[in-house]
């Protein structure tokens, strides 16, 4: 488990990044997969996500989870949610009630409003941060009376930009956007890389947010010990793990 200096600091969450280790799944799922959208035992899954809870100290709630979609949805709750939610972030300012967030390439970013004690946790990959998620996010929190300066903010493991080729099209896409997301990309013997942790750090920069903590985990770098969907496709594999990563209030 990978924790953010940041976020420590505070002493008012208990969070964390997961990799691979210490889990229950076999084979290709090996070993903390918590992707419930696998194809992976749901017996496993079920003791893997017991075992992320008891890591974050969490006695009384599972762990709110999403079917994530790629989009800007986002929710607001008040209690462990009975129906399955569909979208790709979650917010609250309940104690000991966990948000999760599922990765295998894409991006988790766990913000916290150190005055206010709200807490979310976003799903981001390309998708999503084109979408603006994390910006829709801090609006809302805004909204709900926080004050930029009083907000963290956390983006953790996701692929690196030697990893994530992509092609003219996608690039075509951002620049379109904004003609200055071209810094996001890297030429290199004509194939084209996107900068993923960077295009939502400048995100966050743009909103105004400064106390940004980066986790430099490349998820596709098997040293790391990250489920990568984009690696797990080069390998020509069935399936693929995920990552979680998980934030609440003490």
């Amino acid at each position: 488990m990978i924790s953010s200096k940041f976020l420590n600091q505070t002493n008012v969450v208990n969070h964390g990044f997961f990799n691979k280790k210490n889990g229950f799944s076999k084979g290709i799922y090996k070993s903390l997969n918590c992707g419930k959208g696998s194809f992976d035992s749901k017996k496993n899954i079920k003791k893997n996500l017991t075992y992320v809870k008891k890591k974050i100290i969490s006695k009384k709630n599972n762990i709110a989870l999403l079917y994530q979609i790629h989009s800007s949805k986002f929710y607001y709750i008040k209690k462990f949610p009975k129906k399955k939610l569909i979208g790709d972030a979650l917010i609250t300012n309940v104690k000991n009630l966990p948000l999760g967030i599922l990765t295998a390439d894409c991006a988790p970013i766990l913000i916290l409003d150190t005055r206010k004690k709200i807490i979310a946790a976003i799903h981001a990959g390309w998708k999503g941060a084109y979408k603006n998620i994390t910006i829709k996010i801090l609006k809302r929190l805004i909204k709900l009376g926080s004050q930029k300066k009083n907000i963290v903010a956390v983006i953790g493991p996701c692929i690196g930009q030697k990893n994530y080729e992509v092609g003219k099209e996608f690039r075509k896409k951002f620049i379109k956007k904004n003609k200055k997301n071209l810094i996001f990309f890297k030429l290199k013997k004509r194939k084209i890389y996107f900068n993923l942790s960077k295009f939502i750090f400048n995100q966050l920069i743009s909103f105004g947010i400064f106390k940004i903590d980066v986790i430099n985990k490349d998820t596709f770098d098997t040293k790391n010990n990250f489920f990568s969907a984009r690696r797990s496709l080069k390998r020509n594999e069935p399936d693929y793990g995920r990552n979680i990563s998980v934030i609440m209030l003490k």
